[in-house]
């Protein structure tokens, strides 16, 4: 996609579509003003009619409208000036994207309102920039990737006209929020790809690519390997599967070689049947999407790799399919996960934190020193929470802390819940150290205590994103499917 950014006046700029921000109760003075005067007034009119009024992310457009070189003019309404943070603009810009988008070979340009950037606003000209190019990759492009007559269509060119003297600034929006779109899109697309396409080993091999293509070091475990790396957890998950399992480990080094190593380790169950505890049709139907964390995890490591953020970051991807099989692991079996720590199995289908154990346990002797884990890890976490928002759990406030902070920062929802000693009590068995699942009540929070063991004190979060990671339907402002959710939260945290 070509992104360009200029400085000329709103009715000089040639586009397809002119997309410009109103706010709520907008006295129409500025640039706003003037181009409301250069089109006679038709913006006057529209308020006055009520036709416009500038409520958060509503559309309006105007058809070869008199006074400006665009073809069309998209208003859309930005809400109240004072509240319009990145979250908010986001959902403005995204709207925008997706309606001009649904249309092959269109060329829009969106016009940034006066106010960003001043004392007025939450949002600077730098982030607004961001969050437009971002939403210019992710926009237009659905989860419809096999259809052949898809509903929206990839932008190639898109413009961005911010006042002058705003240019520098603005530039470096464009390129990360460039790059965040591009990042977000890898780990949509293998999210949103079915499952005859996307399996351990493939997935593997795209890891691969990504980071060949980056220059960065990369480890991927066969079945042989993890037996030698004492990895019977995840081995267990993935006998049921004419798939073999993988580990994949990605290492960026752009910090000082004493500078502390950040581990970021995903869930990738490229499907999950739920193994002999089998889920019904309904509750199977979207879980291409088991591998979100992993997906996740190499999206935002190709972002901070291409950022060239001063850190050092290794990105880990566990990798089964959980099918049935006459080899399939049972109800009953004793695990051995890679830290000595014997599981006892009540539920085949309480199969990622089984996966995640070995390796969050890895990344340990691998010289981790904090973690972050994403994982679609519990359906607790969506009735706690709902669709929208990702459970925290950690043993480390300060650290969390810190990713809550980046989260409010990248305009991304997540909450953290409790992690009291009294939830390990759920998790004792008669015939092993823990068994897998804590029975019916705090099932988040106990899966998160499972996963505690495993990570060695080390400053740990663990984010639950079985709500957010893959939405269930269509919205003006987003795409049903894979939604990368997290991702930039996990770019700020470590870029911080």
């Amino acid at each position: 996609m070509l992104l360009e950014l200029s400085s000329v006046a709103w009715t000089k700029a040639v586009a397809d579509w002119l997309v410009v921000g109103v706010p709520e109760g907008a006295n129409l003075e500025g640039r706003l003003g003037e181009f409301n005067r250069a089109l006679g007034g038709t913006l006057t009119t529209l308020i006055e009619q009520k036709d416009v009024t500038g409520k958060l992310a509503e559309l309006v457009s105007v058809h070869a409208p008199v006074g400006v070189s665009a073809t069309r003019l998209l208003l859309v309404g930005l809400g109240k000036l004072a509240e319009l943070d990145r979250a908010r603009f986001e959902k403005a810009i995204m709207s925008a994207v997706r309606s001009v988008s649904s249309k092959k070979d269109v060329k829009p340009v969106f016009a940034l309102p006066d106010e960003l950037g001043s004392a007025a606003s939450n949002l600077s000209v730098a982030a607004a920039v961001e969050v437009v190019a971002t939403a210019a990759h992710v926009g237009s492009i659905g989860q419809d990737l096999l259809k052949t007559e898809p509903g929206h269509f990839a932008l190639t060119q898109v413009g961005v006209l911010v006042a002058a003297g705003q240019e520098a600034e603005a530039r470096v929006g464009l390129e990360r929020g460039q790059i965040l779109g591009e990042s977000l899109n890898l780990t949509r697309e293998l999210i949103n790809l079915p499952p005859q396409q996307i399996y351990p080993e493939s997935f593997a091999e795209r890891a691969m690519t990504v980071a060949a293509e980056l220059g960065l070091k990369c480890d991927v475990l066969d079945r042989d390997q993890l037996v030698a790396e004492r990895m019977g957890s995840l081995l267990a998950v993935a006998q049921g599967s004419e798939r073999p399992p993988r580990v994949v480990a990605i290492e960026y080094r752009g910090g000082a070689a004493e500078a502390p190593m950040t581990a970021l380790v995903g869930k990738g169950v490229t499907f999950d049947s739920g193994g002999l505890s089998l889920k019904p049709t309904d509750g199977m139907l979207t879980m291409k999407c088991d591998m979100a964390g992993a997906a996740t995890v190499l999206g935002a490591i190709a972002a901070i790799a291409r950022l060239k953020l001063p850190v050092n970051v290794t990105a880990y991807m566990g990798l089964v399919e959980n099918m049935v099989s006459g080899t399939s692991y049972k109800l009953g079996d004793i695990l051995q996960a890679r830290n000595g720590t014997t599981i006892e199995v009540q539920n085949t289908d309480a199969e990622g934190r089984l996966v995640l154990a070995d390796v969050l346990s890895y990344a340990v002797d691998r010289g981790a020193a904090r973690i972050i884990d994403l994982a679609t890890l519990t359906g607790a976490c969506v009735v706690a929470l709902g669709e929208d928002v990702s459970g925290a759990f950690t043993n480390c406030q300060s650290w969390c802390d810190e990713l809550l902070a980046a989260a409010q920062r990248a305009g991304e929802l997540v909450w953290q819940l409790p992690m009291f000693d009294l939830y390990n009590e759920l998790l004792k068995s008669d015939v092993a150290d823990v068994r897998n699942i804590g029975g019916r009540w705090g099932g988040a929070i106990t899966a998160a205590k499972f996963l505690e063991k495993f990570v060695a004190e080390k400053p740990w979060v663990h984010l639950d994103i079985a709500g957010p990671a893959f939405a269930s339907n269509n919205k003006p402002h987003r795409e049903g499917g894979a939604t990368g959710h997290m991702l930039r939260t996990l770019v700020e945290v470590v870029g911080q």
